[in-house]
């Protein structure tokens, strides 16, 4: 635990930052067993953000990629896992609070890791603004479908005992309660969870542009 260090806070508040952006912020938390289908809806919702008609600011932060270089002193022991998933959470919630889209695919397995990025995207922001908003959305997948998939070929491994604590094999994965948006995706095609889950945003206010204010 650091010591001795203080917390210094912006001029420029939530509420202005946003105004002057013309953009809010927010984190969409995807979740599920490797091979999934996370990676590739997020990679695609992404285009779908950065393109027209939206052309909003939106960063996928996606499991593999960020263990080469934030995470790559991590390993996959629940502990690793753990530690994983917390770095990654504060990492989206400071692109949301800069008012960018914060796109994550990770398979992240257990609920109190997920519950916990949840928590502190919504706690409060310094000078009493409310949190972040966090949208968290399960690509479901029976194991079955993902074991035939298996793009890496991380499966097969994990069965012949070379990937221990394999999430879905080896390790436990824990489905989400209530998350925001369920997909089926050995149901559902990309371009279409794409449209369920750009539906939801623009219901929920995400994608609009927010009210201009006048700073003080």
């Amino acid at each position: 635990m650091a010591t001795n260090i203080t917390y210094h806070p912006s001029p420029v508040t939530p509420t202005v930052r946003s105004s002057l952006r013309r953009q809010q912020g927010l984190t969409i938390w995807l979740t599920g067993l490797s091979a999934s289908g996370k990676s590739t809806i997020a990679v695609a919702l992404e285009q779908a953000l950065l393109r027209k008609p939206y052309n909003l600011s939106a960063y996928r932060l996606d499991g593999d990629n960020i263990r080469f270089g934030l995470n790559k002193d991590l390993g996959f022991s629940p502990k690793d896992r753990e530690e994983n998933i917390r770095r990654i959470a504060e990492v989206a919630k400071l692109f949301a609070d800069s008012c960018t889209i914060a796109i994550t695919s990770f398979i992240s397995p257990y609920r109190a890791d997920r519950d916990l990025a949840r928590q502190l995207h919504h706690a409060e922001r310094p000078g009493g603004e409310p949190g972040v908003p966090f949208v968290e959305i399960w690509i479901d997948v029976p194991v079955e479908v993902a074991e035939k998939r298996d793009p890496k070929g991380l499966y097969k491994k994990a069965r012949e005992g070379k990937i221990p604590e394999f999430t879905g094999i080896s390790a436990p994965y824990e489905e989400p309660l209530k998350p925001e948006i369920h997909i089926r995706s050995d149901q559902t095609s990309v371009e279409d969870s794409v449209k369920i889950i750009v539906g939801y945003l623009e219901e929920k206010g995400y994608l609009s542009a927010p009210p201009e204010v006048n700073e003080v």
